[in-house]
């Protein structure tokens, strides 16, 4: 039986598939990972009498811990392959000295093939490497190759023995590192979509990106309201041009729950039966915009100039309906400053300060009576025209 689990592995490095047979072998849990090496940096810094240099050693253990001379020299090392016909001579002794040339095979080369797998996970994408599903597996990486690196040598059958036995408790505990590395990749795939070039989309449709952030909008005012006003999007449906999508993903959210809020409120006496919202796209070779078009009875003259000023917020007047009160109270649970479709009068400005950051602007025409739209414009980034500079 021993014989037979050090041969498995020998035979699993030995094949073509050695990316597979290697990441086979070599898994625990995170925890038991890291906790050995800790416990013996840590033990020095009992005599330190202060907690900057506490955690200034704990930095250091972190940073040794994931860069460290041994396994960089074994990753240095070229990794011994074996042939099939290698095997098959290799044969069988009477003596059984051949399961002592097995396991000493293995003892020098399953290192350094780990070593290699560390490497690789050192050149992944900064993001991607600190993926927790990721960074567990390089760590458990880590602790088989000073588990099997630490091991002393292979001389006789008791010692083949032992090793036999840890190879193949590292075989069991690797059993899920597959499907590991397969959640990890797909965590992390928004962060290596081909669209992508870092945080630019190369390809982005604003008609996709304003439906993301109607559903946001209509469950949210569902919650608070009981009901939200359909959304027709209109326009150049089709555009799709590069930008960054993450200023719109904080704008496009706040000014659809404001066109929300402001009709669903409008509307109290009759919330089944409500107007719908119209978003337009207007996409030219300069800028693009996006208008936001609702029927919430506009915004009055007196609070006009003021909707753009850090802290200003409705919400204490929305509270202060008695015919919202009730909504307020037994469908958010929240106190009349803030909830899920107003805040601390954040939104609009910090809007704002995002569009004309990146070149453009946002503007708000009232009808007092009938309806608001706000306009954003945003330039584009594809180097026709002047852009904004990060």
């Amino acid at each position: 039986m021993r014989g037979r689990v050090t041969g498995q592995a020998m035979e699993l490095l030995g094949s073509g598939a050695s990316r597979i047979s290697v990441s086979r072998l070599f898994l625990s849990t995170p925890a038991k990972a890291a906790a050995p090496l800790s416990d013996r940096r840590f033990r020095s810094t009992s005599s330190m009498s202060s907690y900057t240099e506490l955690a200034r050693e704990r930095s250091k253990t972190v940073t040794s811990f994931y860069n460290q001379s041994a396994i960089d020299a074994s990753a240095e090392k070229p990794s011994v392959r074996l042939t099939p016909a290698t095997m098959l001579y290799a044969g069988k002794s009477p003596d059984g000295q051949h399961v002592l040339s097995s396991a000493s095979y293995l003892h020098k080369e399953l290192p350094v093939r780990i070593a290699h797998r560390i490497k690789g996970f050192r050149s992944l994408p900064f993001i991607i490497g600190c993926n927790p599903t990721i960074l567990q597996v390089h760590e458990l990486y880590i602790r088989a190759y000073h588990m099997l690196s630490d091991f002393p040598a292979i001389k006789d059958q008791e010692t083949e023995a032992r090793y036999s036995k840890l190879v193949k408790q590292l075989l069991d505990d690797h059993k899920d590192v597959v499907t590991m590395l397969a959640e990890g990749f797909r965590e992390c795939r928004k962060h290596i979509m081909p669209d992508f070039v870092g945080i630019i989309c190369r390809r982005l449709s604003p008609k996709k990106i304003i439906e993301k952030w109607v559903d946001f909008a209509r469950r949210l005012c569902e919650h608070q309201y009981g009901n939200s006003p359909r959304v027709r999007i209109n326009g150049h449906v089709a555009a799709r041009f590069p930008f960054i999508p993450l200023p719109l993903d904080y704008i496009l959210p706040e000014l659809l729950k404001n066109a929300m809020r402001a009709t669903m409120e409008s509307h109290l006496d009759t919330p089944y039966n409500v107007p719908d919202i119209v978003v337009t796209i207007a996409n030219n070779d300069t800028d693009f915009v996006i208008r936001i078009s609702d029927r919430g009875s506009g915004i009055p003259h007196s609070i006009l100039d003021q909707v753009m000023d850090y802290h200003f917020s409705t919400a204490e007047q929305s509270a202060q309906d008695p015919r919202m009160s009730n909504l307020f109270n037994n469908i958010t649970n929240s106190g009349p400053q803030s909830g899920p479709m107003h805040g601390f009068g954040f939104g609009l400005p910090t809007s704002r300060a995002y569009a004309e950051y990146l070149g453009g602007s946002l503007a708000i025409q009232s009808m007092q009576g009938i309806g608001t739209d706000v306009y954003l414009r945003l330039r584009h980034i594809d180097g026709k025209g002047e852009s904004f500079r990060v």
